[in-house]
Parts: C-alpha cells; structure tokens; sequence
C-alpha cells in the first residue's frame, strides 16, 4: 500500500483559505457507507441523520496562540511554535518548541519583556526552552494562531474565534479538530432535541497530524502521539449505545483517533476516566471497533487523515466522492465544507 494510492487532484482555488463568513453555513456532501451513494446537503441537515439514542463524540480541546516571534539579543527574529499538551501537568515553563532558522543552547530570546533560554537542541528542528513565566500565559498575549501552511496567509485577529470550536475548554492543541469547526450550538440543540446524546472527549491535537509521510509503503509509516482524556460519561454513554444498538459518531478524526485507540478501556473496561497517548495509525484494512459514523472534513492528498477516512469509507467510495466534491466545487481543509460518512 503506497503513498501514492491516496492521491488526487485539488485545484488551489478550492482551497479555504478563510472560513465561511457564518459559522455552520458549510456544505455538507452526505456519503453512504455501504452503497456509496452521495447527497448534497448543508451542514445543518447532519441532525437527519443522526437518530434518537445514537451518540456524538465532540474533543472539547482549545487551541493555543502557539506561534510566537522571539528576538535574540542581536535583534534577529526566530519563529517558535509551541508543541501540544502532553499530560495533566505539563511544566509550561520547560517546553519543546518547534524552530525556523539556527538555535544553539544558550540562546537567549525575548517575547515582549519576556526571557526565553534554549535548553537544548533535540534536533529535527524542535528544542527545548525554559522560561521564568508559564508559556501558556505568554502565548495568549503574543501569540498567534498557527494555522495551517497551506492557507499562505498570516493569522488576523478573526481566526483567534473561528480557528476554534464553538465548545472549546481544554487547553492544549496547536491545531484545530477541524472537523468541528462548523459545528453550532444551535445544531447541537436540535440533535439533543432529537433524542441524540452528546459527549465529549479531549484529545490535544499536534502539527505531528499534518506532517507529511516520508516513507513510501504506508505500513511503514510511524504515528506521532497525542495525548487523550475520556471522561466516565462518554464511556458510560458509548457502552450503553452499543448495548441498545445505536450507533457512535465521531465529530472528526481526532475523536477517531482517541476512541479506537482506547477501544478496549471503552467497550469492555469500567466507565471510569481514561487518559493516555494515542499512537494510532488507521489506513484501509483497519476494522473499526467502537465508531459506526464520522463527520469530518476534507482532508490533504496523501495524508494519514485521508488514509483514516479511507479506511472507514473503503476508499472505492471515498475517492469517487472526492472526485465529485471537487467536480461540484466544495470548498476543501480546515476551513472549508464538511462530510458525513454514515450508513442511512
């Protein structure tokens, strides 16, 4: 299984490069598991599909400012991006930080008034810097949000809201669970409305998700981990929706990532609060055990995301609908129109 397997083409102009001017009026292209059939719908039509007991899974992290411009001494500028949330008790004064242009340890690097030591060198561009003051509280006033490269822009004061979720409350990531960026309180209201029960997870998202695959057979590829939190009540709930025959929803791969990594601790340990760090790695021939939907996004060529979804959808019947995105001109990536992969 290649790499190259999981390719198609997208025109740069259906990029989204800035998100929808109100949150939730995306598209939404409707994919049917088992027959492949597709339908053209908007977002907010997600809750007709979604049943009463069935159960949607939201990760509640909260990205960081995570990219900061330091000053060394001699006035030159480096770029530092803070890594994710990995722990309970992350020690926010000693961090790893990923690096543009040459550090050496020692350096000295000052945000506003504020003194940052490199450490040391890890090497792969990423090191290890020390500060007198929480690195959290410092990237909140000099930070901005790193979006993704591929949008070729800088962060404006509008993505600090929208290159965040609606429901947004555990600090740790340094990108977005994209998927649920279009996701409102009001379409929220309606599933619950509609008898469907919604829950939360926590897994902190890390640039190591849109790193590119530098081998070319997949199988070879190694995961990055994250670090997750899933309370007793979404167990408890994803036990008791398997048990009456509803089905699980993951709004977005990240849920994904967390729950069929903990699968075990979910189906069959007790509901209790879990914590760890998923490694997984999910591509075509990966039985999934604990989630029957998935609302997502339209993710990047090549890309372990891509080979995720793939392996939920069968990838003879996501690439076809990719190809009709693109043929109908949905708008593609962190902020562009969304898909829900579900049996009707």
């Amino acid at each position: 299984m290649r790499v190259s397997d999981f390719h198609y083409h997208i025109p740069e102009e259906l990029i989204a490069t800035q998100p929808p001017i109100v949150r939730g009026e995306a598209r939404l292209l409707v994919l049917d598991r088992a027959t492949g059939a597709m339908s053209d719908r908007t977002y907010g039509d997600a809750v007709d599909y979604l049943n009463a007991g069935d159960v949607l899974v939201i990760n509640d992290t909260k990205v960081i400012k995570a990219r900061l411009i330091a000053t060394k001494s001699s006035g030159g500028e480096r770029e530092l991006v803070l890594v994710e949330k990995h722990g309970k008790t992350d020690d926010w004064h000693t961090h790893t930080v990923i690096y543009r242009r040459k550090l050496k340890p020692g350096d000295e690097l000052f945000v506003g008034d504020n003194k940052l030591t490199v450490r040391e060198i890890l090497g792969d561009g990423m090191a290890i810097i020390q500060s007198d003051r929480d690195l959290l509280q410092i990237a909140d006033e000099y930070g901005s949000v790193p979006l993704p490269p591929y949008m070729r822009r800088e962060a404006t004061a509008a993505d600090i809201e929208r290159y965040q979720t609606v429901f947004a409350n555990e600090q740790g990531s340094v990108a977005a669970p994209t998927a649920s960026l279009n996701m409102t309180e009001a379409t929220l209201q309606k599933l619950r409305d509609n008898g469907v029960i919604v829950v939360y997870a926590t897994l902190h998202v890390g640039l190591g998700t849109f790193l590119p695959i530098r081998v070319d057979d997949v199988t070879n590829h190694t995961m990055h981990k994250e670090y997750f939190e899933v309370p007793a009540a979404t167990i408890a709930a994803i036990q008791q929706a398997k048990q009456s025959g509803h089905r699980v929803v993951a709004l977005g791969t990240t849920v994904t990532r967390t729950l069929e990594y903990a699968h075990e601790a979910i189906l069959r340990g007790p509901a209790v609060d879990i914590a760890g760090e998923a490694d997984i790695f999910m591509y075509p021939g990966y039985q999934f055990k604990v989630i029957d939907g998935l609302l997502t996004n339209f993710h990047m060529p090549d890309s372990t995301v891509l080979m995720l979804t793939a392996a939920f959808a069968c990838w003879d019947k996501l690439k076809p609908a990719y190809e009709h995105a693109v043929a109908e001109k949905y708008h593609f990536f962190s902020y562009g129109d969304s898909m829900l992969i579900i049996n009707h």
